[in-house]
């Protein structure tokens, strides 16, 4: 599963980090960075993730 976050929409609230640590993290600056390609089994949290994001910067793709 690919995962992409546009960098110019996301805020950094760190919403998708607390549903999904595997995933997106922040950094010591607050900034988010996250897992590009990950595992499908994780699938139903990062869902939640774009989902919880207040500015809908996460996509997920196939």
């Amino acid at each position: 599963m690919k995962v992409t976050v546009d960098m110019a929409l996301c805020q950094d609230h760190g919403q998708c980090a607390i549903v999904s640590p595997a995933v997106f993290r922040m950094n010591g600056e607050g900034r988010l960075e996250y897992e590009g390609e990950t595992d499908d089994s994780l699938r139903d949290e990062v869902e939640e993730a774009a989902d919880v994001c207040p500015v809908q910067a996460i996509l997920v793709q196939d």
